[in-house]
């Protein structure tokens, strides 16, 4: 399962040393909801490898601008505290298997 998490937590998350897979998303974005089960399924598979989060970007307007976040869904790997991959709009369970693997 996918926890949400706000500006704060995600900040105290990047300073670990497990990588951060976050999916930033609104509660109105019709491919964000699409998207929610496939990052639960994921998370479950990759969930050695890294800390799995959401982040509402409309309660968490500051991260969204920090990150330049235009479009959700928008999902980000970050490493070591910087972001080291990025995918825009839905992924189906293949394509964020995939995106996952080269990117973990």
């Amino acid at each position: 399962m996918v926890k949400e998490i706000d500006v704060k937590e995600f900040d105290e998350l990047l300073k670990g040393e497990k990588p951060v897979v976050c999916d930033f998303y609104a509660t109105w974005c019709g491919p964000c909801k699409m998207l929610a089960p496939v990052m639960d399924t994921v998370s479950e598979q990759f969930g050695a490898k890294a800390e799995f989060v959401k982040c509402d970007v409309d309660k968490n307007p500051e991260l969204a601008a920090r990150y330049g976040i235009m479009s959700i869904p928008f999902v980000a790997v970050f490493d070591k505290g910087e972001q080291k991959a990025k995918t825009l709009g839905y992924m189906s369970k293949s394509e964020a298997e995939k995106f996952l693997s080269e990117n973990l």
